[in-house]
């Protein structure tokens, strides 16, 4: 293990096959600290601190999706393995689909994910922006927002269609995200998001 910047640890290959249980339960072996959000992109271990700002926008995005959507099916931080090279994601909010049940490892399967939002973080938005992103259109999540408290922007992609979104909207913070047209079935308030 190599320790690279203060957030990203990159795993060095054991063997022939190095499998993302490996690597979370490595992690969970190690003395990670309270707040700490980890996830695995591309074989990466990226670690980043809970800001304020971040949690509060996850936070409003949450409770606007409880109006309507019961809460066994909001998923925050919580492992789902997506396509691609190792990709264990935590995403901020993740939205199941109704009826979804767990895998024979108690994980939700990416296959029934209807919505996916990501807060971008310095250290991390690259994740967000670049692999995350084609992770999730591989998958074929219905809906990916990107909240960017640095540009003050939201960003929608939907349609997703080999191995990429066809379809992409921007709003700044302020402004109304209409996702009626989409399986989140809301309008999107984002006049309280903090920008950074």
């Amino acid at each position: 293990m190599t320790v690279v910047e203060t957030d990203r640890i990159e795993m060095a290959e054991i063997g022939d096959k190095l499998t993302l249980d490996m690597m979370f339960k490595w992690l969970e072996r190690m003395p990670v600290p309270e707040g700490i959000k980890t996830e695995i992109v591309g074989g990466h271990i990226f670690m980043s601190p809970q800001r304020d700002t971040h949690w509060a926008i996850t936070f409003g995005i949450l409770t606007q999706l409880s109006a309507r959507f019961p809460i066994d099916r909001q998923k925050s931080d919580v492992r789902i393995d997506y396509p691609g090279h190792l990709n264990g994601f935590a995403s901020d909010v993740t939205l199941v689909a109704e009826g979804a049940v767990m895998n024979d490892k108690r994980q939700w399967r990416c296959q029934d994910v209807e919505f996916v939002a990501e807060v971008i973080s310095k250290s991390t938005g690259m994740n967000d922006y670049g692999p995350k992103k084609a992770a999730y259109a591989e998958a074929r999540v219905p809906v990916y927002l990107i909240a960017d408290p640095y540009q003050g922007r939201i960003y929608v992609h939907i349609d997703p269609k080999d191995g990429e979104y066809t379809t992409e909207s921007k709003y700044s913070f302020g402004e109304d995200v209409d996702l009626t047209h989409t399986l989140v079935g809301l309008t999107l308030k984002t006049d309280n998001f903090p920008r950074d």
